[in-house]
């Protein structure tokens, strides 16, 4: 049984996700505000999920906007998934919750088989990032990434991965010197096989490319294949 948080104001939006999230076998907490679900964070003693296994957080929230929670809960407890679930479909938005931390992003309104699939795909890829442990660290370009920490060491910096950004990290690094297709990404590393988007992938490998280049904007080491997808190359020539 996976323990998610719905963070949505909407009273009966809110009570609907949590029927239908607890018939798929769930246990669900409900909050209406940011604040009152860094609260509820904050009293757990679990320091890395904060009592979690996922949340659900809506972006326009009564006080601190869903973006604002979703930063400071990577600042605090970095290991839980986050799915954004808000009617600001714009680019502008998904990117900024791309940027806040969030794992995936769905607009409203939408279907719930569509909702159970993301929830159920995050899910996997946690218990995958938990229960792989033969690439628990990897040294490339002056880079020692460690995955169990998630986090991205250059020199003395110490640069923190989202859950989802580790994953994604790994899964390229498994397949070095192979060409993935974005399509192939959705299906193995967000466990997504419904006609999705696939451009949701160029903002996580934006986001990848600011701390693995050197030069973002000329990379070396996650490259784009031109109408494919994207290849790991750890030792450019």
């Amino acid at each position: 049984m996976s323990r998610i948080l719905i963070v949505e104001d909407e009273y009966h939006l809110a009570q609907g996700l949590r029927f239908n999230l607890e018939a798929e076998g769930h246990s669900v907490a409900v909050e209406a505000t940011g604040e009152a679900a860094l609260a509820r964070i904050d009293q757990n003693n679990d320091q890395d999920t904060g009592g979690f296994d996922l949340i659900v957080l809506d972006v326009m929230l009564p006080g601190i906007d869903g973006f604002a929670v979703a930063a400071q809960l990577r600042r605090q407890r970095r290991y839980v998934p986050i799915l954004m679930l808000t009617a600001r479909g714009a680019a502008a938005d998904v990117l900024a919750g791309f940027a806040a931390g969030a794992d995936d992003y769905l607009a409203k309104p939408f279907q719930l088989a569509i909702l159970n699939a993301r929830i159920s795909g995050l899910l996997r890829r946690r218990a995958w990032q938990e229960s792989a442990p033969e690439v628990d660290a990897y040294d490339f370009g002056g880079r020692h990434v460690d995955f169990g920490k998630l986090e991205i060491r250059v020199g003395k910096r110490s640069l923190p991965l989202t859950l989802m950004e580790a994953n994604l990290l790994r899964f390229l690094i498994r397949h070095a010197g192979v060409t993935v297709s974005r399509k192939k990404l959705l299906e193995e590393v967000w466990g997504l096989r419904e006609e999705t988007d696939t451009r949701a992938i160029d903002n996580f490998i934006v986001r990848l490319r600011r701390y693995i280049e050197d030069q973002p904007s000329r990379p070396r080491h996650l490259v784009t294949v031109r109408g494919v997808g994207y290849r790991f190359i750890a030792a450019p020539e």
